[in-house]
C-alpha cells in the first residue's frame, strides 16, 4: 500500500486517528503527519543502518525538546571554545566572567558540556543558569563536574542533532578560541546566518588579551578570502570582534532592545518587535537601508499573520513585514542595529 500524507489511506486513516486520540497528544495533525511519515519509511527503507539512524534522530531530536521547552522565554547564548583550555588560563577566566555576567541579567548559557572553555561557561553562569549538550567521544569529552548531574544535560550520538541544539536554542552565539571544533562551529554558525538559514542573531568572537586568535582570523578573512571574492564586505556585519566581555555582553543584549525576533511568511521577511516604531521611524529605515528590499516595495508595519499561530506566545508582538532580497544578511543585521537604537 502506498502511503499518502492526504487522507487516501482508506482504514489506516481511521486507526492512526484513534490513535492520536487514545494518547492524547497534542497538536494531533502535526502528530498525523509524522505517524504517515514514519511508517513510509517502513514502506520504503529496508537497510537496517539507515532505520536505525532515523529512530536515534527522533530519539535525540525528542529529548532535546524536551529538556529546552520549560526555558523557552529566557535567552540562551551558546559558548564554543577549546576542551583543552587549562582552568588556570586568563581565557578561561574570561570566560568564566563573561558567563556570569550572561547570568546576572537572565540569560541561561549552552554549552558542548566538556571541560576547557564548556567548563568555564557552565562555571560562570552556574548549574542552574546552563544546559550540556554533550557527545559520545573516545576522548576528551566526559561531562564537566558543573553539570555531571544536571537535569538539563543531553548526551548525544550524533553530531547533527547537537548541532542543532546549539543553533536552534540559541539567542546568541559568542566564541572563544579554540581548535578545529571551534572553527568548525564558527565557520558553520557565519554560514547559515550568510546564507539566511537561520535568524538572524548576534554573533561574538571573544579574544585573549593580546589578540593573536580571532584578529588573526580576521586578518585572513580580509586580506585573503575578501579579495578573492569568496565572502563579500556585507558579511564583515555578521559577526563581532572584541576582546573586553563587558562589550561582548553588550552587543548581544543590545540586539534585543526592540529587535525581538523574526521569521518568513511566504516572501514576505516578518520582523517582531518589543515595541512598535513610529511611521518617522520606519522611514528612516527606508531611507538608510534601500539595498535590502526589493525594487517598488516598502516597509510595512503589521500585525501577527494567521501562519504564525505555531508561535502563539508571540502573537501580540507589532511587527514590520518587508519583501527582503534573501541576499544581504549582513546589511540585515545593520538594520536590526538600526531598530534598536530607536
Amino acid at each position: 500500500m502506498k502511503l499518502s500524507f492526504k487522507r487516501k489511506n482508506g482504514e489506516l486513516d481511521e486507526l492512526i486517528d484513534k490513535l492520536v486520540a487514545a494518547t492524547g497528544t497534542k497538536h494531533p495533525r502535526y502528530i498525523r503527519e509524522m505517524l504517515i511519515g514514519v511508517l513510509k519509511v517502513g514502506e520504503s527503507v529496508d537497510y537496517p543502518a539507515d532505520l536505525k539512524l532515523m529512530r536515534t534522530t527522533l530519539k535525540e531530536m525528542r529529548r532535546t525538546t524536551e529538556v529546552f521547552a520549560p526555558y523557552r522565554r529566557r535567552r540562551k547564548v551558546t559558548i564554543f571554545g577549546s576542551a583543552r583550555t587549562g582552568s588556570d588560563e586568563p581565557i578561561y577566566r574570561k570566560c568564566v566572567d563573561f558567563s556570569r555576567l550572561l547570568a546576572q541579567h537572565d540569560y541561561m548559557v549552552i554549552t558542548g558540556g566538556g571541560g576547557g572553555i564548556m567548563q568555564a561557561g557552565n562555571e560562570g553562569a552556574g548549574e542552574g543558569n546552563s544546559f550540556a549538550v554533550n557527545i559520545r567521544l573516545p576522548f576528551e569529552q566526559d561531562t564537566n563536574r558543573v553539570m555531571e548531574r544536571s537535569e538539563r544535560t543531553i548526551l548525544y550520538r550524533y553530531f547533527f542533532n547537537r548541532k542543532v541544539a546549539f543553533i536552534k536554542e540559541a539567542a546568541a552565539i559568542a566564541l572563544f578560541p579554540g581548535g578545529f571544533g571551534t572553527m568548525d562551529e564558527a565557520m558553520e554558525v557565519l554560514t547559515l546566518l550568510q546564507t539566511g538559514k537561520t535568524a538572524p542573531i548576534p554573533v561574538v568572537l571573544i579574544d585573549d588579551d593580546d589578540g593573536t586568535y580571532w584578529d588573526d582570523w580576521f586578518r585572513f578573512a580580509r586580506d585573503v578570502m575578501l579579495p578573492k571574492g569568496l565572502i563579500s564586505g556585507e558579511d564583515f556585519g555578521l559577526f563581532t570582534i572584541t576582546r573586553d566581555v563587558s562589550e561582548a555582553f553588550d552587543v548581544i543584549d543590545s540586539f534585543y532592545r526592540v529587535y525581538h525576533s523574526s521569521r518568513y511568511v511566504d516572501n514576505l521577511l516578518v520582523i517582531r518587535l518589543n515595541r512598535e516604531l513610529s511611521p518617522r521611524q520606519i522611514e528612516t529605515l527606508e531611507r538608510e537601508f534601500p539595498e535590502i528590499m526589493l525594487p517598488g516595495t516598502r516597509i510595512r508595519a503589521v500585525s501577527a499573520f494567521d501562519k504564525e499561530k505555531d508561535q502563539p506566545d508571540l502573537w501580540e508582538l507589532p511587527r514590520l513585514a518587508i519583501e527582503f532580497n534573501r541576499r544581504s544578511y549582513g546589511l540585515l543585521n545593520s538594520f536590526i542595529r538600526q531598530i534598536n537604537s530607536f
